[in-house]
Order: structure tokens, then C-alpha cells, then sequence
């Protein structure tokens, strides 16, 4: 959005909030149980080490396609204009603190904050 001149706000809540937290980015895995982009049966991707191989082969799809690690994203999307908050309820569920986040995120606000801010606009989840 931000590379066609759209304004953007990024809300990281629950697992997404993973991407925003320091320490966890270069490790976050593919969910392989209960995925519909997996394309195969919960019960498959339910034994171990069906994770940590697609996880493996996503990052290396990704390489080829140069498409940056998350830290690295975050950043470029950051860089071109887009505010990123994180979601105050998972922020203290998970008894996370400021330093915890990445640089990028702007303020850690409500889903009621985040709804104010994206007034007007179009609010998707994925």
C-alpha cells in the first residue's frame, strides 16, 4: 500500500504480535495444525517435525524470491511510511515491555485506539 502512495497502519495483535518482538523475530515458525494454506490434513501437520520443515522450506522459497526476514520487512515498511502499533491487551497478556518491541512500533494502544486511528479507512484482518 505504502509503495502505491496509500497511507497505512499496521495493528499486531495475538500471534501476529510476534513479528514486532525483538527477540522472536528471526524465529517464527510456520503453523502447520489448522492452516488452510497448507493444503494437508491437520493430523500431518501435527507430527513432529512437519513445522521446522515447512518453516525451512518457506524461508528458502523466500530467499530465492528475495523476499527479506521479517526484521528486515518490518523495517522496510516501517522506512516507507507505515505506523505500526502493537495491541495493548496482548501486550499485557503476555506481560511483554516497550523495550520487548522492535524500534519501528510507534505505541502499544487499544483495538478501541486502533478503530479511532483507522476511522474512514479500510480495516482488514488477516
Amino acid at each position: 500500500a505504502r509503495m502505491e502512495g496509500i497511507e497505512a497502519q499496521l495493528f499486531f495483535t495475538f500471534f501476529g504480535q510476534e513479528a514486532i518482538i525483538k527477540k522472536r523475530q528471526a524465529g517464527i515458525k510456520l503453523a502447520t495444525v489448522g492452516n488452510p494454506g497448507m493444503h494437508m490434513p491437520t493430523l500431518l501437520g501435527a507430527l513432529p517435525g512437519v513445522s521446522a520443515f515447512a518453516t525451512a522450506m518457506m524461508k528458502r522459497t523466500m530467499g530465492k524470491l528475495d523476499i527479506p526476514p521479517v526484521a528486515e520487512f518490518i523495517e522496510m515498511i516501517h522506512d516507507a511510511g507505515c505506523k505500526l502499533y502493537a495491541c495493548k491487551a496482548s501486550f499485557e497478556m503476555f506481560k511483554l515491555k516497550k523495550e520487548d518491541l522492535c524500534p519501528q512500533v510507534e505505541r502499544v494502544i487499544t483495538v478501541g485506539d486502533f478503530y479511532a486511528k483507522a476511522a474512514g479507512g479500510q480495516i482488514i484482518f488477516t
